[in-house]
Parts: structure tokens; sequence; C-alpha cells
């Protein structure tokens, strides 16, 4: 089975190495690092390291993810980390469990369910994902603790679901789409770390306010979306 990896990074040189060094080689068929205007050498860390490279000049952790799938080889199952080393890669045996054992189709790495460093996940963003993941479960049914980042999914699920989000509403569209497509969404307890370097979504307060209104305002739009396309026209 061929698993491709995507990891989007911007300025993520001092995490990189140990992201990919923590990969296990086993399990993994290709590695491409998605790099939107890294200052601090983040590439040449990744080059060195036999990541395949690709540079998305284009901002966006959404944008990011889909240059990184339309650039993968033909994989059977698509793996996405963030290059700041507070998921584990590592731990990928534990993500991919599920779908390799024809149990899930998306498989999610939930951070509030594993064993997490104090301070590692910043109490408003934990507030945020609790809130998200129970509106999910009330409209879409589909019983989350986390939207992480650490996340798989079959190949051909993600082809089918025409992912489009270009922005921070990435975290929640796959997850939304395959809830409406009636795919198996499975959550497995996975740790978490401080991150390496500064966040540029929870570390300051317009990286928060803006991530917290793409997810939110997405769970809402996708729900009344699938609504109105199930009600019938009149005759």
């Amino acid at each position: 089975m061929r698993v491709s990896v995507i990891i989007p990074t911007h300025n993520e040189a001092l995490a990189i190495g140990r992201v990919l060094a923590d990969l296990p080689s086993e399990l993994v068929t290709e590695v491409i690092v998605v790099d939107s205007n890294s200052s601090d050498g983040t590439p040449d860390v990744a080059r060195r390291m036999g990541a395949q490279v690709i540079l998305e000049p284009r901002r966006g952790y959404g944008r990011a993810c889909l240059t990184g799938l339309a650039n993968a080889e033909k994989p059977d199952v698509v793996v996405f980390l963030d290059g700041d080393y507070s998921d584990r890669p590592s731990e990928l045996p534990i993500l991919l469990a599920p779908i390799l054992e024809g149990r899930a189709d998306i498989t999610l790495g939930s951070r509030l369910g594993g064993n997490n460093e104090p301070g590692a996940l910043p109490w408003h963003q934990a507030f945020g994902n609790r809130l998200a993941a129970g509106l999910i479960g009330i409209l879409y049914g589909v019983k989350l603790s986390d939207l992480g980042p650490f996340r798989a999914s079959r190949a051909e699920v993600l082809r089918a679901l025409d992912l489009e989000e270009e922005t921070y509403g990435w975290a929640v569209e796959m997850i939304l789409k395959g809830a409406i497509a009636g795919y198996r969404i499975a959550e497995v307890p996975v740790s978490y770390h401080p991150r390496i370097g500064k966040s540029k979504i929870s570390g300051t307060v317009k990286g928060t306010l803006g991530a917290g209104w793409f997810i939110l305002s997405r769970i809402v739009r996708y729900c009344f979306r699938n609504k109105k396309a199930e009600t019938p026209r009149p005759a």
C-alpha cells in the first residue's frame, strides 16, 4: 500500500528535520513538503532529509494541502501532518490502523484524547476545537473531540470529495463532506507537544480569530448547503 505524507511548512527549519526523521520509513512511500515562502531555509533542510519539496507561493493552509495532494504519486492513503513537531510522526501506525484494517475511510488524531504535555494546546484552541467538534456532532452526527491536523484518508475518498478550501476551512471540509457522503470517520488518540517555533494560528489573536471564523462558518455553510440539496423541488 502506497502512503504519501504531505507536510505544509512556513519557516519550520528548526523542526522539519525532526519531523522527517521520525516518520516510519517502512510505512511511508513518499514525503511531500509544500513550502510557502519560507525565509529560514526550510526547503533546504527538507531536501537534505530526502523529502520532495514543492514551492507554493500562494498562501493558505488548505492551498498547501491541495498542492501536495495534486503532486502525490498514485497513493492509496494520504497523510497530512504539520511541520512543527507538535504531533509525533512516530505515531503514524496508530493513525493508519483503522484505515489499513478496513474500519475507516478517514482518521483523525485527537490531541484531547492522548497524553499531552502541559501548555501544548492553549486553552482557547482546545475550547474552539471542542466547540467545533460539538457542532459537527449535532449537525452531522459524527462524534469527535478534536479537529487536529494529524489525519489520514484513503486517496480515492479524497478524490471523490473534491476538496477546494484554500484557507483554515480545510480543517473541517474533509470531515463535513466525508460525513455528508457517508464515509466512515474514526478518531484515534495521539500525543501532543509544544510546537517548535511560534504558531501562525494560535500564536496570534488574528490567526486564532481567523481560523475560528473559517472553521465555524464552514460547519454551518455545508450543513445548509446539504439540506438545500436534499430539499425536493416542487413539481
